[in-house]
């Protein structure tokens, strides 16, 4: 459970869908002048360093973000959170979701951020310093649960696993029943991956029965190397903010062009 390292695959083509809705959905909520919750289940890092032998080694952002890019304007909030990393920690930098909240989110604004990897958290609390994050060394979905409704009651959950234990696909769509319960008006955005064998469909079949008004949003795009089983990513976003389906099209659109 305590294997995995994003640092492998930060930049990827899932990275870019994920992360391109999550700041468009960060923007959106921002543009009330009210303070709003942001927490995050498996914050992984925050920061990533594109010029690291483990991210050098997949290619997966050379294939990922270098050449999306060019795809957003520069005025989106993906792009502005992106370029702000790179002013501060170098050009090879990426931001992770808890660094695209933090570089969107206000003083206002409150943050949670969960991570269970030692290595992974103490490089979470480091990154996620400057914006006064509350950094959590515990289980994220339960954290959730236990924070649930926040204060301020306003904002959104990402959740956000490897999927190494096999069992998240039969525990996610519970869990998640259980938090939208608690937290009626959240957002709550689950992203999985797309693998051959398509194990997420019982998940995805589950969660559609039991939130039948949510956004699904896929996309598909070539293995990143001979042998990789990952074809596409998915997010399912229950209580989609007025305008996020435009935005979701718009970004099928240039994953098309690849």
């Amino acid at each position: 459970m305590l294997s995995y390292q994003h640092l492998y695959h930060a930049g990827n083509l899932a990275d870019v869908q994920k992360h391109a809705l999550l700041a468009w959905m960060l923007d959106y909520l921002t543009r009330k002048d009210k303070p709003l919750t942001y927490i995050e289940s498996h914050a992984g890092r925050g920061l990533y360093d594109l010029s690291a032998a483990e991210a050098v080694k997949t290619g997966e952002a050379a294939k990922g973000i270098a050449l999306a890019e060019r795809w957003f304007p520069a005025t989106h909030p993906y792009i502005r959170a992106l370029r702000q990393t790179r002013a501060e920690r170098g050009p090879q930098a990426y931001p992770g979701s808890p660094l695209i909240a933090g570089h969107l989110l206000r003083e206002m604004d409150t943050i949670h951020l969960c991570e269970l990897h030692p290595q992974e958290h103490a490089a979470l609390s480091y990154a996620a310093a400057p914006f006064g994050a509350h950094v959590h060394m515990e289980d994220g979905l339960k954290k959730a649960l236990s924070i649930c409704p926040p204060t301020p009651r306003r904002g959104m959950l990402l959740i956000d696993p490897s999927y190494e234990i096999k069992t998240d696909y039969e525990y996610l769509p519970k869990v998640i029943g259980q938090i939208a319960r608690k937290w009626n008006v959240g957002i709550i955005a689950l992203w999985y991956p797309i693998l051959s064998g398509n194990p997420h469909l019982p998940m995805l079949r589950s969660l559609k029965e039991n939130h039948p008004d949510a956004l699904v949003h896929e996309v598909t795009f070539p293995p990143a190397r001979d042998g990789h089983r990952m074809t596409g990513s998915g997010m399912f976003i229950i209580n989609p903010p007025f305008g996020l389906e435009e935005e979701a099209k718009w970004l099928s659109g240039r994953f098309r062009s690849l």
